[in-house]
């Protein structure tokens, strides 16, 4: 179906008929008056003839211009069927550490180690892909915890300003009452009954002004399941000055802090999940991806097609027309 953003512009069809009468009007009160002959007819030859009926199609030519630019300016576009957009899913909030510990270099992958954080990206890359027609958002914090992407159906967005965030840039610190607080604000304003906030950490909660425990209370009272992530590995070898034979065994994930986690999966009907290497933690997010989703209200839009540039390019052919012929007219004309 077609439709005109502006049909007003059709009123201006008659304008140029208009402003020649105007014009007509004008310099008929200023001309002298005149007798009526017939001596002009007397010289009318074939030449004549033909300057009027190229005058006319000129005068034809510029009235099919003109009336392409009224088209043109009319706006006009194809306006498709409706079409439903898939909003089943569910509204998915993501809480990741970005802390200067998520830059240890304990998770291995292919034989090498690399550090937490682009082992996080990489997984959570993967889990964003098989999330369509889910509403997910971003939380990164350290010591502060922002909102890097709200509540959004582009989780292209979403995995791009997760990729871009570098380790420490919310503080070297781990503010997860903060993070929380963040998502159930976020989460609150949604109508729907199943919230769901996933956070990823590797530490304990030292900074910040809302505790883990109150924070995940007020997510228990908005009905928001929280699924808590603890991610680092149990154990990494310590070279000495000697090299790495003589090196030491130590437990990078010593500061976490398991036992808060827990406490507040357990209070928001939630799960705790450990991952202690790259495979746990591709499973744990498979786990979570087979939750069930739920319906929201739908969503739909109608497709359009502007098509203006038509009438347009037909104006400009016309006026091109008019140009050649005046260039290219019979010297007898």
């Amino acid at each position: 179906m077609i439709e005109w953003l502006w049909p007003l512009a059709f009123f201006l069809i008659p304008l140029p008929i208009v402003i020649r009468w105007l014009v007509t009007a004008t310099k008929n009160k200023q001309a002298a008056l005149t007798v009526p002959s017939l001596m002009g007819f007397d010289n009318l030859s074939v030449e004549d003839s033909f300057n009027v009926s190229f005058s006319t199609i000129k005068l034809a030519l510029l009235w099919m211009a003109w009336l392409s630019v009224i088209l043109a300016a009319a706006r006009p576009q194809w306006i498709g069927d409706t079409v439903n957009l898939p909003t089943t899913g569910r509204d998915v909030m993501l809480a990741i550490d970005i802390s200067g510990s998520m830059a240890t270099e304990d998770m291995q992958v292919g034989g090498d180690y690399v550090d937490r954080l682009s082992v996080v990206k990489s997984v959570i890359s993967e889990f964003l892909e098989a999330r369509q027609g889910d509403r997910v958002g971003l939380v990164l914090f350290g010591t502060n915890a922002y909102v890097q992407a709200p509540l959004t159906f582009d989780l292209k967005s979403v995995r791009k300003l997760l990729i871009e965030a570098p380790v420490g840039i919310a503080g070297g610190k781990t503010a997860i009452g903060d993070a929380i607080g963040l998502t159930v604000k976020r989460l609150r304003e949604r109508e729907y009954e199943e919230k769901i906030v996933i956070l990823l950490t590797d530490g304990a909660n030292n900074v910040g002004e809302v505790p883990p425990a109150k924070a995940a209370e007020l997510a228990s009272v908005d009905g928001i399941k929280i699924y808590t992530i603890g991610v680092g590995a149990e154990e990494m070898r310590v070279p000495s000055l000697f090299g790495s034979l003589a090196g030491r065994t130590t437990n990078p994930s010593a500061d976490l802090d398991e036992e808060t986690l827990e406490t507040i999966a357990k209070a928001t009907k939630g799960r705790y999940f450990r991952a202690k290497d790259t495979s746990t933690l591709i499973e744990i997010y498979e786990i979570i991806d087979k939750l069930e989703p739920i319906e929201q209200e739908p969503e739909t839009y109608r497709p359009f097609q502007v098509l203006y540039f038509w009438p347009l390019g037909i104006s400009l052919g016309l006026i091109l027309t008019l140009l050649l012929l005046d260039i290219f007219r019979p010297s007898n004309a």
